[in-house]
């Protein structure tokens, strides 16, 4: 998608678009043969339409794209769509250029790794006052994010996670050590369990950048590359998408790219317990009890609530070096889509300060959060009779909110922890986000960590 971004200056010569809010008098600066024309033929401009204006030979003079103030801030980048190969500016900008321009770019987005996709030709220029470097690193990190989650699982599994991994901590320098096959017995015990019927080997991805006396921060991401279920297999109607059931550990990394990107003053660590939960002689079974690396039991309620448990580990993990943040990002619950919808994440946290920030962070960033609570009294739905904990809550209620409780439990010494139950996926395209694999909630936490650690 960065192809289609041209930094202002360029010298290269731009057509005007002009961004016509509803119920609105045509701008002033209209090109005189064009401003005729339109009064001539009563053209409209409503929004979500482009009206290409002629000038005196026929050729393009400029574009009008209707838009509605109150509306998505991405909605003025779906004019991508209706141009022709080209450079573009903003000559009346939109209520939020910021937005505008970057919705333009995550809309000219297309997955072509397996066919031909019909790219976006037509390249914007970088509106005056838009921070270059921003739009550009953003727009990265939502195309790996896509491209991952995009990605079947025969082509991308705990290995291939890895490799993306590797790849980004080599771009910017930092450290990467995985635990795998085997190794993750002792120290890792649910990771294993939930990994070791599948021929491709769980492992934990540990990756770590910046200075060692900085702010340390802490980011996991569920890395389930393919879900069967397990055992309690799932229907084929819930399977068929369960490629995307890595979309935490894509979040973390497109995170993870902004943050080293910008160069926060921050310790980074980025945790990615990467498994496929397949059926075998050796999976896991329910009623099995699990002992955790924090030396909590589980019990197993159900062999696809298997999640929480390799994100438990890492949590662990994460804890024990007491940082001053932590953020965990899955696709966690059934749950939390029955209750918020595709499109709106849920999040929870014990932190006041925090809830509030990430909430304002969403909405600045068109990138939309809700926090929910986690509720006290549903802790003995996660308490069985014969282990510590559940890893499903009895009852079948509250599911992401019981979750989110499992969760907790794993994270003690933390200065402040915060959980978000995400979708990853857009199933009908809209301005800005087409079908497929989403990047949600990384842009309003990279916004959050840019305002403390900028």
């Amino acid at each position: 998608m960065s192809h289609v971004i041209v930094s202002a200056g360029s010298g290269e010569a731009a057509t005007p678009l002009w961004f016509i809010p509803k119920n609105s008098q045509m701008p002033d600066d209209l090109p005189k043969l064009a401003a005729a024309w339109l009064k001539a033929t009563g053209t409209e401009v409503a929004p979500g339409c482009a009206v290409m204006l002629p000038d005196e030979t026929g050729a393009l003079a400029g574009v009008l794209f209707g838009v509605d103030p109150d509306g998505d801030p991405f909605a003025p980048g779906a004019v991508a769509a209706a141009l022709g190969a080209g450079l573009y500016r903003f000559a009346l900008p939109p209520r939020d250029k910021r937005l505008a321009a970057l919705g333009y770019a995550l809309h000219a987005y297309r997955y072509d790794r397996y066919s031909r996709g019909v790219p976006v030709k037509a390249r914007i220029e970088v509106p005056e006052g838009v921070d270059d470097a921003w739009l550009r690193r953003t727009v990265e990190a939502v195309t790996l994010a896509r491209d991952l989650v995009n990605a079947p699982a025969n082509d991308m599994g705990p290995q291939e996670l890895e490799d993306a991994a590797r790849d980004l901590a080599g771009r910017h320098g930092a450290a990467i050590s995985v635990t795998m096959g085997g190794e993750l017995v002792t120290g890792f015990p649910m990771i294993h369990a939930v990994g070791r019927a599948s021929d491709r080997a769980p492992r934990l991805i540990d990756m770590s950048w910046g200075a060692e006396d900085a702010p340390r921060i802490t980011i996991v991401g569920k890395g389930v590359c393919f879900d069967t279920g397990g055992l309690d297999v799932k229907p084929d109607t819930a399977m068929r998408n369960m490629k995307k059931d890595m979309g935490g550990a894509a979040a973390v990394l497109a995170l993870a790219h902004m943050v080293m990107g910008a160069g926060l003053n921050v310790r980074l660590r980025v945790l990615i317990p990467a498994v496929e939960n397949a059926i075998g002689g050796s999976a896991f079974r329910p009623g099995d009890i699990l002992r955790s690396r924090k030396g909590l039991t589980v019990e197993i309620g159900h062999t696809d609530a298997e999640g929480r448990l390799v994100l438990a580990d890492a949590l662990a993990l994460a804890d024990e070096e007491s940082p001053e943040l932590v953020l965990d990002f899955a696709t966690l619950t059934g749950a939390a889509r029955v209750a918020l919808g595709p499109d709106l994440p849920p999040f929870y946290t014990d932190d006041d300060r925090l809830a509030a920030d990430l909430m304002r962070h969403g909405t600045a960033e068109n990138d939309p959060l809700w926090r929910m609570p986690l509720w006290a009294p549903y802790e003995k739905m996660i308490e069985p009779r014969i282990a510590d904990l559940t890893n499903a809550a009895s009852g079948g209620f509250a599911g992401s909110v019981t979750a989110a409780l499992f969760l907790r439990r794993f994270v003690e010494k933390a200065r402040a922890w915060a959980h978000f139950d995400i979708f990853a996926w857009t199933p009908t395209a809209k301005p800005g986000r087409p079908e497929g694999g989403e990047l949600q909630a990384a842009r309003a936490a990279y916004a959050l960590l840019a305002e403390r650690y900028g």
